[in-house]
């Protein structure tokens, strides 16, 4: 297996009772470098904002506070649970669908800037009445293939987000007449895919930056989606070369302000998913662990189609007086408690000699996992929750 636990995961795994068991563990100290080195390989003139939505949990908001310029959020929920926790922080509103209540108290809130979806949106805002900074979101044509292959693309095609180039310029013509003075446009949002990598973040950050300066305005936030790679978790998204071609696009336009909101490649490293195995099962040939939870608490693996990275923490202790369910083979999948054959968290792994009892920890729980998860399906208790910060 792959992606074993550092010292500080490992060792508070060992120690939960069973029944403590599943649990999520969040490891601030690898969040924290993390977050530093990714802050550090950014241009001083790139503002780096935390996309909430990948993972709210309060501790991990807290810890990216030194790093991170602000956060965005996508609905009036994650404003109120972001300033509840980062008191002051600046933030973006995004999000497709903002219902008159959300803009309310966001304008109450001070949001910093507005991420406008639509020319109903920016209608919405403008009989408000308030004085607001805005960015209009953009889903901006790209070249065929252009985004071929990526996980995720929100915009280059038909989309429900942003506005294609005609609700912009209409956008634009709006502002300029009465009853839109008080609505102070900043810039351009295009955040049109995830899952990209450095060289792909590059190019898709060049075309948004040349839209933005033909229409002569000065910030650019280019949103999210640097690739993660569940299949290799040592294989990170290249920031160093991002940042680097980063200065270089920046080099010529001394006016630009530029910014990111990545989500998922800050926090995924840093959280765990830590269970016990139930039994072992040879069915057709094949193995199967069935383990504590699953994907109604963990959906990360259902929803990507992946095998979650994953390693076995052994327990030696087997309080039972008849023989110890052991997997036969060489792989094998592991499944949860749910009533579904969707229900596997990872399928055909090595795990020779894996037994009941022992523990698995899932790597890369950190965004996009308990908070996407469908939890109350068949009522399973909750996993723990432990946030680790500590030598």
């Amino acid at each position: 297996m792959s992606a074993a636990p550092g010292a500080l995961v490992a060792r508070r795994v060992e120690e939960l009772a069973a029944e403590q068991l599943p649990a999520y563990l969040y490891d601030l100290p690898a969040l924290r470098t993390h977050a530093a080195a990714v802050r550090a390989a950014l241009p001083a003139r790139v503002e780096l904002y935390y996309a909430a939505k990948a993972n709210p949990e309060p501790a991990l908001l807290a810890a990216l506070r030194p790093y991170v310029d602000g956060y965005e959020v996508s609905s009036g929920g994650e404003s109120a649970h972001v300033r509840a926790a980062v008191p002051g922080a600046p933030t973006a509103f995004g999000g497709p669908g903002k219902t008159p209540a959300e803009i309310a108290a966001g304008l109450a809130a001070g949001v910093h800037r507005w991420h406008v979806e639509s020319v109903h949106e920016l209608r919405q805002l403008a009989a408000a009445g308030e004085t607001v900074d805005i960015l209009l979101r953009a889903n901006l044509p790209v070249a065929e293939g252009g985004l071929a292959g990526v996980a995720l693309a929100m915009g280059g095609r038909p989309s429900p987000f942003g506005m294609d180039p005609a609700g912009v310029e209409e956008c634009l013509r709006l502002l300029d007449s009465p009853g839109f003075t008080r609505l102070r446009l900043r810039g351009i949002h295009a955040h049109l895919a995830s899952g990209l990598d450095a060289a792909g973040q590059l190019a898709l950050t060049e075309r948004i930056v040349e839209y933005t300066a033909g229409l002569g305005l000065a910030e650019a936030n280019v949103g999210g989606g640097m690739a993660v790679d569940y299949a290799d978790p040592g294989r990170r998204f290249d920031w160093t070369a991002f940042g680097t071609g980063l200065e270089k696009l920046l080099d010529g336009r001394p006016g630009l302000r530029l910014r990111i909101e990545p989500g998922r490649s800050l926090t995924a490293y840093c959280g765990w998913y830590a269970t016990e195995v139930l039994d072992l099962k040879h069915s057709h040939g094949e193995d199967f662990a069935v383990v504590r939870g699953g994907t109604h608490h963990l959906r990360t693996p259902a929803t990507r189609g992946h095998s979650q990275p994953c390693a076995v923490l052994p327990r030696e202790d087997w309080p039972h007086p008849w023989r110890r369910p052991t997997a036969a083979g060489p792989l094998v999948t592991l499944s949860g408690q749910l009533c579904t054959p969707k229900d596997v968290l990872a399928a055909r792994v090595p795990a020779a000699g894996l037994r009941a009892g022992d523990r698995v920890v899932f790597a890369m729980a950190g965004a996009y996992a308990w908070n996407i998860s469908h939890h109350e399906f068949l009522m399973h208790p909750r996993p723990g929750f432990h946030v680790l910060d500590g030598p």
